[in-house]
């Protein structure tokens, strides 16, 4: 990589990490813009690893920072920005230092130009490093601690360190034919920065991608026999494809018609069967009520800080209680379409007990016909956690083996 497409690399870092901290926009959806200079895929893979790894260790980059400077930078100061995409190569992943630099100062001019250069060599020459674990923004490790115990905080900053395990989730009909870890039935888990086309059976649609945790809210369901279902919020499709192997008649709707574009491939490339409808579910309603509803409604994602860390800087404590607001509008409204003797599914990848444990609460104190269907033995494996019936995944669940998303999931019948 010669100097200009270093510094090309940088610049799209720059601007993911100002998007994700100055505008709050998830690192995907930042990511067109942010690296519109950049024509290579491996260069985009690039510019998206430094920002993903900062954002992974921002506090501890920021204290090294202000550790070395005699007047505190600004949070969005552009000497701040560059420091932080010079020290974290140099830092955690491998680039040498004289690179790291390098490819960094054509991003400031004037004064901050010399700020940044000194600071990084005086951290240089000090051999400054980042502690082995990150730490947690405060508000979210208080936070986290405050509703799951410090345990479970250790365990989240644990599996920050590393880039999580590449989970595959199966058909039933389909036994994998690869080696790997399997922590429950149709899962089979492989080692992070797996490449996903090389892999035997992508072609042939036997398997996709989908963390352990996010397979447990389709599970619930059991086996289809033909049953009518709604995979409500359904794009990228994982839950979907699920529930179609399952041998479900599937509607599945979202309101967004590109990430449906990805589900209608998924579909397309695995051989499933599913109706597709580009819908808002609050003015959206099907012709008839169906068996079963699974509603994996829009979240703070803050369960899925592994591979989202921008999460961890952009969800506050408002935003989290708005989703709120709009999930349990939705589980209002979706309630109506099932049928009595139905089963219903609710799940977010969040950790916030705003977004599940209240949400469901209150749905049940205003919905005498909806009953909370606890996990039965045999279900999921002994060590998933299933508080009062429904099921609750934490950091620290498989932490040796790599950890899982967070999520909270409850299914309910209706009489």
């Amino acid at each position: 990589m010669d100097e200009a497409q270093g510094t090309a690399s940088r610049r799209a870092a720059m601007r993911l990490l100002e998007a994700v901290l100055r505008k709050g926009l998830p690192l995907e959806a930042a990511l067109d813009v942010a690296a519109r200079d950049l024509e290579r895929a491996d260069d985009r893979a690039f510019a998206h690893a430094i920002a993903a790894e900062a954002l992974r260790r921002l506090p501890d980059l920021d204290a090294l920072i202000d550790g070395a400077t005699k007047k505190r930078l600004p949070d969005d100061a552009k000497a701040r920005f560059a420091l932080r995409i010079a020290l974290v190569q140099a830092l955690a992943m491998g680039t040498p230092a004289h690179a790291a630099i390098a490819t960094v100062l054509p991003l400031v001019e004037g004064g901050p130009k010399r700020l940044v250069h000194g600071v990084f060599g005086a951290l240089s020459r000090q051999q400054a490093g980042l502690p082995e674990v990150p730490t947690l923004p405060a508000r979210v490790g208080d936070r986290w601690e405050r509703n799951w115990g410090a345990t479970v905080a250790e365990a989240a900053a644990r599996l920050l360190a590393v880039p999580p395990p590449l989970d595959l989730c199966f058909a039933p009909v389909a036994a994998p034919e690869m080696e790997g870890l399997s922590l429950m039935p149709g899962h089979l888990r492989l080692p992070s920065r797996t490449a996903v086309a090389g892999l035997t059976g992508y072609g042939e649609g036997q398997w996709w991608v989908q963390d352990v945790a996010a397979s447990i809210p389709a599970r619930l369901l059991g086996p289809g026999g033909g049953r009518t279902a709604l995979d409500l919020c359904a794009a990228p499709g994982g839950k979907t494809m699920q529930l179609a192997s399952a041998g479900f008649a599937v509607t599945a709707v979202d309101a967004s018609q590109s990430r449906l574009a990805r589900l209608k491939e998924n579909m397309a490339r695995t051989g499933l069967a599913a109706e597709v409808v580009v819908a808002d579910l609050l003015k959206w309603q099907p012709p008839e009520p169906v068996d079963a509803i699974l509603l994996d409604a829009p979240c703070s994602a803050t369960g899925i800080f592994r591979r989202h860390p921008e999460v961890l800087h952009r969800v506050r404590e408002r935003a989290i209680a708005e989703l709120a607001e709009g999930q349990a509008a939705m589980l209002a409204r979706a309630a109506e379409w099932l049928k009595p003797g139905g089963t219903l599914v609710y799940s977010v990848c969040s950790l916030e007990p705003e977004e599940g444990e209240e949400v469901i609460a209150a749905f049940l104190a205003a919905r005498s016909d909806f009953r909370v269907v606890p996990v039965g033995p045999g279900e999921l494996p002994a060590e998933v956690p299933t508080p009062n019936g429904c099921v609750r995944t934490l950091p620290g669940l498989w932490l040796e083996q790599g950890g899982a998303d967070g999520f909270f999931i409850a299914r309910f019948t209706r009489s």
